[in-house]
């Protein structure tokens, strides 16, 4: 592993994005026209709030951020207990690191600087749908710990995936089961 160096989505990205994406959330997690719709909802003031990690010319971690106010809830969202307005609260969509990297603090790396991204362009938090069945459930200790508090729970929150999309989870054989942790991470220091 070279130095790693940090820098915003651009679509000189996106093939490789893709390919880490489908291969480590499963196949159909995203396609091309979809990322393009969250490149453009990461955008806001001049601001790009999602990021990505590369070892020399190699992507190995990405997260894409939604900008407060450019992002709708969905089935899994439940804005009435949420302590802000939407217009306030970011969308962490989703944060990927390459197995062969895991462990190295790109994670956090990424959303340390999502956050501050965020935060310049407005808003006071960020909401995130935690994959309860990630190994160890580290993806809901590592939310935890970045102070990501838990709203509540959506079983079954990608199965209109598999079924509209032909999502394939990687855990569950007929469609996805999974949990979503519906969290909300506050960077507004209320």
């Amino acid at each position: 592993m070279t130095k790693l160096t940090y820098t915003p989505l651009e679509p000189k990205h996106f093939n490789a994005l893709l390919a880490l994406a489908n291969q480590v959330h499963g196949d159909k997690y995203m396609d091309l026209g979809e990322l393009q719709e969250h490149y453009q909802a990461s955008q806001k003031n001049g601001i790009n709030a999602s990021w990505v990690a590369l070892d020399g010319d190699k992507l190995v971690g990405f997260r894409l951020t939604l900008a407060a106010g450019q992002w709708q809830p969905d089935h899994g969202c439940s804005p009435e207990l949420w302590p802000l307005s939407l217009d306030e609260i970011c969308y962490f969509k989703c944060n990927t690191v390459d197995g062969d990297y895991r462990g190295h603090g790109i994670g956090p790396a990424m959303l340390t600087r999502s956050v501050d991204s965020a935060r310049q362009q407005g808003a006071r938090a960020g909401l995130a749908h935690i994959w309860m069945s990630s190994p160890g459930n580290s993806a809901y200790k590592y939310f935890s710990k970045c102070g990501g508090q838990l709203i509540k729970e959506h079983p079954g929150k990608w199965h209109h995936d598999c079924v509209e999309y032909g999502y394939v989870c990687p855990v569950c054989d007929d469609g996805c089961q999974c949990v979503a942790a519906e969290m909300l991470l506050r960077f507004d220091n209320a």
